[in-house]
């Protein structure tokens, strides 16, 4: 059944603008993104099926362009904006701990570096610079090298 025959309440779109995006399920969200089903399914039951084949939201992301759009319903427009969403929130959560938000606990550290260094191809050495209240100043790539690995220069560090 097309989405467009559920009850209003029940569909996705509008289910968030009344509630709001966390009370959908991961289904409903990739449907809001999809914006279309395909002959037969719905954009909720094409949204579940993406996120079993790629093994959940993250997969589904970090999806490469090739396997994301052999996937039935992402084409190139979908994998770009895709992409251009993944971005801006990189950018988005970037930009919230350069304002101030204290790195306060190592998983703090490795959270933030993990959501810069993402999408890197290549192993990179970076130093994070903190002021006196472990609030980011500034993020560095001093080294990048290979797929596997990358030489550091502790001469040039210090």
């Amino acid at each position: 059944m097309a989405i467009r025959d559920w009850p209003e309440d029940s569909r996705p779109r509008e289910k968030l603008l009344k509630q709001g995006a966390a009370v959908l399920t991961d289904a409903e969200l990739v449907a809001v993104f999809l914006r279309t089903g395909m002959v037969g399914k719905s954009a909720v039951d094409l949204g579940r099926e993406l996120i079993d084949r790629f093994g959940g939201l993250g997969g589904l992301c970090r999806a490469d362009r090739k396997a994301a759009c052999a996937a039935p319903g992402v084409g190139e427009a979908k994998y770009a904006l895709l992409q251009a969403v993944m971005e801006m929130a990189r950018r988005t959560l970037a930009e919230d701990m350069q304002a101030g938000d204290a790195l306060t606990s190592p998983a703090a550290v490795h959270d933030y570096l993990r959501l810069i260094l993402r999408s890197k191809e290549y192993e990179v050495f970076c130093c994070v610079f903190l002021d006196a209240q472990n609030r980011v100043l500034a993020v560095e790539e001093l080294f990048r090298g290979t797929l596997t690995q990358t030489s550091v220069y502790p001469r040039e560090i210090i």
